[in-house]
């Protein structure tokens, strides 16, 4: 018998804990090609704008050590091409959906979160607070705790109240539990980090910036200690806040550290680009872990890292040592 995979987004319960990153799934029928979507914990979107976008010029991906660059800048359809092309052949294929949204302002977010509103088949709605605020300057809301509690705020009196909204939050502040605690005053019912930090390389044979934006998020496993830092604070601060851990999830082992420090769920990016089958494969490779370690069900080992040294729940390996 297998262990208790489910997962809960604030009252949304999910078969298991392993979701697809924002912009790393494409639409979800390219993953289709490998697996079935519908058996992810949930499938979410690239960050979906009023307009179409056509994103910022190329190159916009520039590998770096153990992490990978990107300046895609939100590329995308926009809502009504999503709404009618994008959303309809996910809910068809019963898969759960996390819809990401970006905005210039907070006005533009509750805009979104009202065309979303009286869509069927939408389990969450992901809040992309690392998108730059036009009416202050182009300073993107996850940096302000207040920028971002009024975005929070604007989409959840905008959403239903049976769908999760979901605030992500980008590590490059100062105190990432101050913004994660504006977010929650703002409505959030759950958190999602880390958005990808900011960072830069240099082409030293052109000595050009390697991205033609110049600088770019930084995901994959280089940054996978930035994301068990900000979970881990987060978690210690808001033990009751679900918390959607990402940041350099490659392994079964990824998933289960950020779950230690505190995430309910996991989110894969990166490692999709080079192992389209990388979901499926971590989220055995996580239940073979929990089982050896005794805990049959996966809310057992979320936050366990926290409690102090003895009085966490023995497990079956330490029970079958003590028995020889």
């Amino acid at each position: 018998m297998g262990a208790d995979l489910r997962a809960y987004l604030a009252h949304v319960e999910l078969p298991n804990p392993v979701l697809t990153a924002s912009g790393c799934g494409g639409t979800g029928r390219e993953l289709a090609q490998f697996s079935d979507v519908a058996r992810l914990g949930a499938f979410t979107t690239r960050s979906i704008t009023m307009a179409p976008r056509a994103g910022r010029p190329t190159p916009r991906m520039a590998e770096t050590p153990s992490g990978l660059l990107n300046a895609v800048g939100l590329q995308g359809p926009g809502v009504d091409a999503f709404l009618q092309h994008e959303l309809p052949w996910l809910v068809e294929r019963g898969t759960r959906i996390v819809v990401s949204i970006g905005g210039g302002t907070a006005a533009e977010y509750a805009a979104l979160a009202r065309r979303l509103a009286d869509v069927p088949g939408i389990t969450a709605i992901e809040v992309n607070l690392s998108c730059p605020n036009i009416e202050d300057r182009g300073r993107v809301f996850a940096r302000e705790g207040s920028a971002a509690a009024e975005v929070i705020a604007s989409v959840r009196a905008a959403t239903r109240y049976d769908v999760p909204v979901i605030a992500k939050l980008s590590p490059d502040v100062a105190d990432v539990v101050a913004v994660a605690r504006a977010c929650v005053d703002g409505g959030a019912d759950a958190l999602a980090m880390i958005n990808t930090p900011v960072g830069m390389s240099i082409d030293v044979d052109t000595m050009r910036p390697a991205l033609a934006a110049g600088t770019g998020g930084l995901s994959g496993p280089a940054v996978r200690p930035l994301a068990v830092r900000c979970v881990w604070q987060v978690h210690a601060a808001l033990p009751g806040v679900p918390i959607v851990g990402m940041g350099g999830v490659t392994t079964g082992r990824d998933a289960l550290e950020l779950i230690l420090a505190g995430a309910c769920a996991v989110a894969v990016g990166t490692a999709l680009f080079n192992d389209p089958y990388a979901c499926p494969r971590i989220l055995r490779e996580l239940e073979e872990l929990l089982q050896r370690r005794g805990l049959d069900r996966l809310a057992d080992a979320v936050g366990l890292a926290h409690r102090p040294a003895g009085s966490q729940q023995r497990t079956r390996t330490d029970l079958e040592e003590s028995s020889l």
